[in-house]
C-alpha cells in the first residue's frame, strides 16, 4: 500500500501511531542539557578595584566590504583592558572559544566572566573550556545591554575611532583591529581611570593592592 494512502487514512480516521512518537519533554530536557544559562551574579556591580577578577565579553560586527567580518572581546572591567579579542568572518562557536584561548593569565582559578545568554554563550563548547579554566561563568538577560554596559561602552568608541570601512581585505581589517587594541590598551587615556591608559591603571591597581 501507497504511504500516501496510508496517511490520507490516518488523517480521516484521526489515527496517531505510537512508534517511536517523539516525547516533546524529552526534547526540551535534552534541549536543555545542551545549551545552559547561568544567574546572573555581577548584577552590574560594574565598580571592580582588582584587576583579572571580572571580565566581560561579547561579540559585534564590523561592516566591510559588502559583508561583515565578527569580533570577539573580551575587557577586565577594573581596569578597563581588553584582555582579548578574536576576529573571524564566521559566528560559529569557534569565535567565543578561541577568544577565551587568547587570555594570557596565571591561573583562572574564580574568575568571572560575563557574557549574555546568546547562543555561542550557552553552547557546551564554551561552557566546557570556562569549566575546565575553573572560572566563574554569569551571564545578563537577552537583549539587556546595560547588564552589559562596559563592553558595549568599548564597541561604541571602537566604531567611532577605528576607520575599519576603508579596510580592503580581512587581513587589513584583522590589523587595523589589532592596532587599535594595541592604542587602546597602552595609550588611549581615559578620564574615569585617573587619565590612565588601561594598562598602567592595571599596574596601578595592582601596587594598591599589594600596599
Amino acid at each position: 500500500m501507497n504511504h500516501k494512502k496510508i496517511q490520507r487514512i490516518m488523517r480521516k480516521y484521526e489515527l496517531i501511531t505510537m512508534v517511536r512518537k517523539k516525547n516533546p519533554y524529552k526534547q526540551m530536557m535534552k534541549k536543555s542539557l545542551e545549551h545552559r544559562i547561568f544567574p546572573n551574579k555581577l548584577q552590574r556591580e560594574f565598580h571592580q578595584i582588582l584587576p583579572h577578577k571580572v571580565f566581560c565579553t561579547d561579540i559585534t560586527y564590523i561592516p566591510f566590504l559588502s559583508r561583515f567580518a565578527y569580533l570577539s572581546v573580551i575587557k577586565d572591567i577594573a581596569s578597563g583592558e581588553v584582555v582579548a579579542w578574536n576576529l573571524s568572518l564566521s559566528l560559529g562557536v569557534a569565535l567565543v572559544t578561541e577568544t577565551v584561548k587568547n587570555i594570557q593569565l596565571d591561573s583562572y582559578e574564580n574568575v568571572m566572566i560575563h557574557p549574555d545568554q546568546g547562543f555561542h554563550y550557552t553552547n557546551p563548547a564554551y561552557i566546557e573550556i570556562i569549566k575546565k579554566l575553573k572560572m566563574t561563568q554569569s551571564m545578563f538577560r537577552k537583549a539587556n545591554c546595560i547588564d552589559n554596559a562596559p563592553i558595549e561602552s568599548f564597541f561604541g568608541h571602537m566604531k567611532d575611532e577605528l576607520d575599519y570601512k576603508s579596510c580592503q581585505s580581512f587581513k587589513q581589517l584583522s590589523l587595523a583591529i589589532d592596532e587599535y587594541m594595541r592604542y587602546y590598551n597602552h595609550e588611549r587615556k581615559q578620564w574615569i581611570r585617573n587619565k590612565m591608559t588601561p594598562v598602567v591603571y592595571r599596574d596601578h591597581l595592582l601596587a594598591k593592592a599589594e600596599g
